[in-house]
């Protein structure tokens, strides 16, 4: 065979209905089933990578979200912050300090001490 007759031998796909076109078809087909698996999987991996893009994004913009209102309640919980809306409200605070309330509880005596006062 020279080169012109297999180049035309080639083109025409002779080897697709030779003798041992079952072998080339086989070959073939699992090539097509190779590549579609590729086609597949790579498909797969993009849709997993923007989903991580994505979650993750979202994950940023609730982070800021949460330091934003985190923030705001610590101003809102600040005395002076809460001393000007009850002006407001024409509620002052007190020109008296708060005085602290102990109450002693009686000491706990001992079984010994209890039977003594039976006796």
């Amino acid at each position: 065979m020279t080169k012109e007759s297999s180049i035309y031998s080639l083109l025409k796909a002779k080897f697709l209905i030779d003798d041992d076109a079952l072998k080339t078809w086989k070959f073939i087909i699992f090539l097509f089933s190779l590549a579609m698996l590729m086609i597949y999987f790579n498909h797969n991996y993009d849709e997993k990578n923007y989903k991580i893009t994505r979650l993750t994004n979202e994950v940023k913009e609730l982070r800021s979200r949460f330091v934003d209102t985190r923030s705001e309640l610590m101003k809102l919980k600040m005395e002076s912050t809460i001393s000007k809306k009850m002006e407001e409200r024409q509620i002052l605070p007190s020109s008296v300090p708060p005085k602290k309330i102990v109450i002693h509880k009686p000491e706990e005596k001992s079984f010994f001490d209890k039977l003594k006062i039976w006796q």
